[in-house]
C-alpha cells in the first residue's frame, strides 16, 4: 500500500488547477506538468501505445493476454483539480491508524477535521488517512483515480497469470470545468465501454447523474451620485439580489439530497452599473431540468418587464448553456457493465453503494458520445476544499476493483463479441 501512497502524493504535489475563464485546452499550462509525467510513467511501467495529444489527452493500452475474444474496456480519470479552492503547494499529511478523534489540519489557523461534523470519518478508524494541511484542497478528485488506474495496470503487467482482455486507459484535463470529454476521441480510444474512477467513498457505483446547465446573468444599472439619485439611480447589485430572491426557497445544494435538484449561485460580482451572477442548474429528471431552465427565463422576463420603461432596453441578459445529461439513458441498455462492477466489488467483500451522482463526471458526456461509462469510487471525501481526505485503504480497494473487473470481463463465454457486446444468458 505504501507504493500507492507514494504515487498519490507525487501527483497531488503538482498543481493542476483548471480555469473556467480560459478558452484553451488544457485551460491552464500547469496541467501539462502532470500530463507529461503520467505519459512517461505509463511507458515506464510497460504500457503500450502511449499517446499524449496537443490538448494533453493521454491514452495507453494494456494488450490482452488471452486468446479468446474479449471486449476492449477502458478506465478513465482526470488530472485537473477544481478552481473552487487552491491546488497550489499541496502539503499532504499522513495520519496512520486513525483513532476516530479530531484531526488538527492547521494549528495556527485552528482548522480541524472533526468526526463530529464529518461523520464519515468514523468509518475509517484504524486506517491510514491522507489529509490536507488546511490551506489547500488535496486533489484526490481525481488524482486518486489516476493513482488507482496506474497501479492496477502495473499490477496486471507484473502478474501475467491474471487473465484479461485489451484494456485502454485515458486521462483527461479540465473535467472540473465541464470540458474533460470535449476533445476525447472515443473512436481512437476504441473501447466497448469504460469506467471513470471518480466517485467518492468506498463502494460507490453510479450510472445516474444530474442533467446540468450553467447560467451567466448580467444585470445593468445606472450610477448617479447618491445624493441626487432619487428616481434616477438603478443599482444592478440590488436587481441581482431581487433575481436570487425569486428562486425557489429550499432548492439549494445544502438543502437537497438524493434525486432532488437545485439552483446553486456560486459567483457574484459587480458595481452599481453592472453585476454578473453565475449559477448552476441541476436535476436528475429531464422534465424538471427543462422546467428549471424555463424558470430562469421567466424571472428574467419579469424583471425586464418591470424596468422596461425606466431603462429602455433589457436590464437583465441571461445566457444558459447545457453542460451534460443523465447517463442513465445510455447505460441502461447495457446495464451488464454495471453488473460486472457490482460483482467485482462483492467478490472483494466491498458493499456496493449504487446511487445517483449528485454531480457529473467525464463519463456523463462520454456516454452520449458513444462510450457507456459508469462511475466507480476513487475513495476520497469532502472534495474541492481544505477538509478533503482519503483513506489509503480505499485507494488500494479501488485498485483491486479495477483488476477484478478486468479479470471478470475475460472469463470465457460471458460475452459474444461483435460490434457491440451482448451478454449471454
Amino acid at each position: 500500500m505504501q507504493h500507492i501512497i507514494d504515487r498519490f502524493i507525487s501527483y497531488v504535489k503538482i498543481d493542476t488547477e483548471s480555469d473556467p475563464n480560459s478558452q484553451n485546452t488544457p485551460s491552464t499550462a500547469k496541467q501539462w506538468d502532470l500530463a507529461n509525467k503520467l505519459a512517461e510513467e505509463l511507458k515506464s511501467i510497460g504500457m503500450q501505445d502511449v499517446t499524449i495529444d496537443d490538448k494533453a489527452y493521454i491514452m495507453a493500452t494494456l494488450p490482452s493476454n488471452v486468446e479468446h475474444a474479449v471486449p476492449t474496456i477502458g478506465f478513465i480519470s482526470h488530472f485537473d483539480t477544481s478552481p473552487d479552492f487552491s491546488g497550489a503547494n499541496v502539503k499532504p499529511q499522513i495520519i496512520p491508524n486513525y483513532d476516530g478523534k479530531d484531526i488538527v489540519l492547521n494549528a495556527e489557523q485552528n482548522i480541524i477535521l472533526s468526526p463530529s461534523y464529518f461523520k464519515d470519518l468514523l468509518q475509517y478508524k484504524g486506517q491510514t488517512l491522507i489529509t490536507t494541511d488546511g490551506t489547500t484542497l488535496l486533489g484526490a478528485d481525481d488524482k486518486a483515480g489516476i493513482t488507482e488506474i496506474v497501479s492496477a495496470m502495473e499490477f496486471l503487467i507484473k502478474n501475467p497469470d491474471i487473465k484479461h482482455g485489451k484494456i485502454r486507459v485515458g486521462f483527461t484535463p479540465d473535467e472540473e470545468i465541464g470540458r474533460g470529454a470535449h476533445h476525447f476521441d472515443v473512436e481512437k480510444f476504441g473501447a466497448e465501454w469504460a469506467y471513470t474512477m471518480d466517485g467518492s467513498q468506498i463502494g460507490e457505483l453510479e450510472y445516474e447523474n444530474f442533467n446540468a446547465a450553467g447560467a451567466k446573468i448580467t444585470f445593468k444599472g445606472k450610477s448617479v451620485h447618491p445624493g441626487y439619485a432619487k428616481g434616477k439611480m438603478i443599482n444592478s447589485l440590488l436587481i441581482a439580489n431581487e433575481f436570487i430572491n425569486e428562486l425557489p426557497k429550499g432548492e439549494t445544494p445544502q438543502e437537497t439530497k438524493g434525486y432532488q435538484g437545485f439552483f446553486h449561485v456560486h459567483h457574484i460580482s459587480g458595481t452599481i452599473e453592472e453585476t454578473v451572477l453565475e449559477l448552476i442548474i441541476r436535476d436528475h429528471s429531464a422534465k424538471k431540468f427543462e422546467r428549471r431552465k424555463k424558470l430562469i427565463e421567466r424571472i428574467t422576463k419579469k424583471i425586464n418587464h418591470k424596468f422596461a420603461k425606466k431603462f429602455g432596453e433589457p436590464i437583465v441578459i441571461t445566457e444558459i448553456n447545457d453542460q451534460y445529461y443523465n447517463m442513465k439513458e445510455k447505460v441502461l441498455p447495457v446495464k451488464y457493465i454495471v453488473d460486472i462492477a457490482e460483482k467485482a466489488m462483492k467478490e472483494l467483500n466491498i458493499k456496493p453503494l449504487i446511487k445517483p451522482i449528485r454531480g457529473g463526471t467525464d463519463g456523463c458526456q462520454l456516454s452520449y458520445k458513444g462510450l457507456p461509462c459508469p462511475n466507480i469510487f476513487a475513495g476520497g471525501h469532502n472534495f474541492h476544499g481544505k477538509y478533503e481526505y482519503i483513506p489509503a485503504e480505499s485507494m488500494q480497494k479501488a485498485t483491486d476493483v479495477i483488476v477484478k473487473i478486468a479479470e471478470l470481463t475475460a472469463i470465457p463465454g460471458i460475452f459474444d463479441v461483435s460490434e457491440k457486446p451482448t451478454k449471454k444468458k
